[in-house]
């Protein structure tokens, strides 16, 4: 009566979900992800490089190098997305996942579009996203091509084993599970977006930044060890119905995911400590110029007619973020 005590049980609705086509656009990614990519180029080229960011940031972007400008459009890029795969997938995701919905309910009453085409559409999104990164940064960690690489491949093949679905027991499932790895992706990792922007910003207020980096360091450890609780919670609860390569991958996966996370909150903890010592240095030099009586009136405008440009002693690994 009591053996199965112990045993992690996923949620009912998720652990008797039917295994089948999760839409009938999955045959159709291809043309789905070109139409996507086309639509990141617009939006990152014309709205983002050419016309918002110029005149946003004004000298702070114009005086960015090649490198810190690619990588500072691509945070808001790659933001913005973050921030619409939020609003436009939590509901399909959580309704399949959690609620009484399947892949062939509409999306809305009387609506054509199901839940299921929604997530495919949105699971492009988020391969354009990676895709995007992965073509216009100069230049990029090999764990961050990992990671990116490793999320772009398992999503795709996620969609093309959901079409031979009679020969692969555990496609429905696999789906499910890359929305949980995705939804964490998203919402651990967009603070990170943030805080490199902020860091561009205001490059010289050392005390405002090491808040930002310790929230950012903080949030993606937090935010790597509840999804590794709940990705295994998971995993566990569903091990009838994996087949064995599927037992086998998920957690080696899971770990070079995981691995790639905590290798960056390692990054902003150094960015955070790195501003701990600019900030000490500062308040060193502004001490020994009271003790030497040379220090200018607070009204003095030079330090507001300074270009906030990068200073040469930023960081190797804040320079590449």
């Amino acid at each position: 009566m009591y053996a199965d005590i112990d045993k992690p049980h996923a949620p009912h609705h998720l652990a008797n979900l039917s295994n089948g086509l999760v839409s009938k656009l999955a045959s159709f990614t291809g043309l789905i992800l070109t139409i996507v990519m086309v639509v990141y180029f617009f939006i990152r080229y014309y709205i983002f490089e050419l016309f918002l960011l110029p005149r946003f940031y004004g000298h702070i972007y114009k005086n960015l190098n090649e490198t810190n400008r690619r990588g500072f459009v691509n945070h808001h890029v790659a933001g913005a997305a973050k921030i619409l795969l939020c609003f436009f997938t939590a509901y399909p995701f959580l309704s399949v996942a959690f609620g009484n919905a399947n892949f062939n309910t509409p999306l809305a009453k009387h609506s054509p579009a199901t839940m299921g085409d929604a997530m495919v559409i949105s699971s492009q999104i988020f391969v354009g996203m990676y895709l995007t990164e992965l073509l216009f940064r100069s230049k990029l960690s090999p764990v961050a091509v990992g990671h990116h690489v490793g999320a772009i491949v398992i999503t795709q093949a996620a969609i093309a084993i959901s079409l031979n679905a009679s020969h692969e027991q555990d496609a429905t499932i696999e789906f499910i599970l890359c929305f949980f790895w995705g939804a964490f992706d998203i919402l651990a990792e967009f603070w990170p977006h943030v805080a490199i922007i902020l860091y561009r910003v205001y490059i010289s207020n050392h005390e405002f930044l090491i808040k930002i980096f310790r929230a950012a360091c903080f949030s993606t450890l937090i935010g790597t060890t509840i999804e590794t609780i709940v990705v295994m919670w998971l995993f566990g609860s569903l091990w009838p119905k994996w087949t064995i390569g599927f037992k086998v991958a998920t957690p080696i996966l899971h770990v070079v995911f995981s691995a790639a996370q905590v290798w960056g909150s390692i990054i902003f903890y150094r960015m955070w400590q790195h501003q701990k010592r600019l900030l000490a240095e500062e308040r060193g030099e502004t001490e020994d110029k009271e003790s030497a009586g040379v220090v200018q009136p607070s009204g003095s405008t030079d330090a507001i007619l300074l270009p906030m440009t990068d200073l040469p002693r930023t960081s190797n690994s804040a320079g590449s973020a």
